[in-house]
């Protein structure tokens, strides 16, 4: 099981919004006497603008990364659980099936998150963006093969989810089936048109299912 981790896992920026998370980016290079690229002024997207960053000056990627990486382990801390994904990661493990989380989050904000609910021993990976390296995000398959080389599993073998039409890009460059996790009005359409094998609105059915 490949499991995405903002929305299937934890609504990452539910408690510090994304819009401030950006701003205080941008701040963060202001204060080093950086430019904001292009576009990037009015950005509510922190990954988005991390994009800019690295696209404008790719000497900054990495410093404006390890930034944003610290932002997100604070947004972790105060971001909203999701039931049905815990309860996915309980089912997986009764179940014999191994997790990996890939994510274009950080992996050390994800594995803060894990550590901190003792969800990590529900875990075999994680694979967040490399670091310094924002094309590695979905929907490049990247992160998808290294999660299955890591575990030595084919595609054949896995199924990933994800809540966004990038994760389903993402998975079919990798040749993996994907099911779409519509947590908000409108997705399962884009999900389906983006093909996805199944769509559902709730993680609890996916556990529920493992039973």
């Amino acid at each position: 099981m490949l499991l995405d981790f903002d929305g299937p896992l934890c609504s990452v920026f539910a408690g510090l919004p994304a819009p401030d998370v950006a701003e205080r980016l941008r701040g963060g290079l202001l204060a080093k006497g950086e430019q904001v690229p292009p576009g990037g002024e009015t950005e509510t997207d922190p990954l988005a603008l991390l994009r800019l960053v690295a696209d404008a000056r790719p000497d900054l990627a990495e410093v404006t990364d390890q930034a944003l990486t610290g932002l997100e382990t604070d947004a972790v801390r105060v971001g909203r659980p999701n039931e049905g994904g815990e309860s996915l990661l309980r089912a997986c493990a009764r179940s014999g099936r191994s997790v990996s989380v890939v994510s274009n989050n950080a992996g050390a904000a994800i594995l803060a998150y894990l550590v901190e609910r003792e969800l990590d021993r529900y875990v075999v990976g994680v694979f967040g963006r490399v670091v310094g390296d924002p094309a590695s995000m979905k929907p490049s398959p990247r992160l998808l093969l290294d999660a299955m080389d890591a575990r030595d599993s084919k595609p054949g073998e896995c199924i990933f989810i994800g809540d966004a039409t990038r994760d389903v890009e993402a998975g079919f460059a990798a040749g993996i089936s994907t099911i779409g996790y519509a947590n908000k009005p409108g997705k399962d359409a884009r999900l389906a048109e983006a093909g996805a094998v199944l769509v559902v609105d709730s993680m609890q059915t996916i556990a529920d299912g493992l039973l």
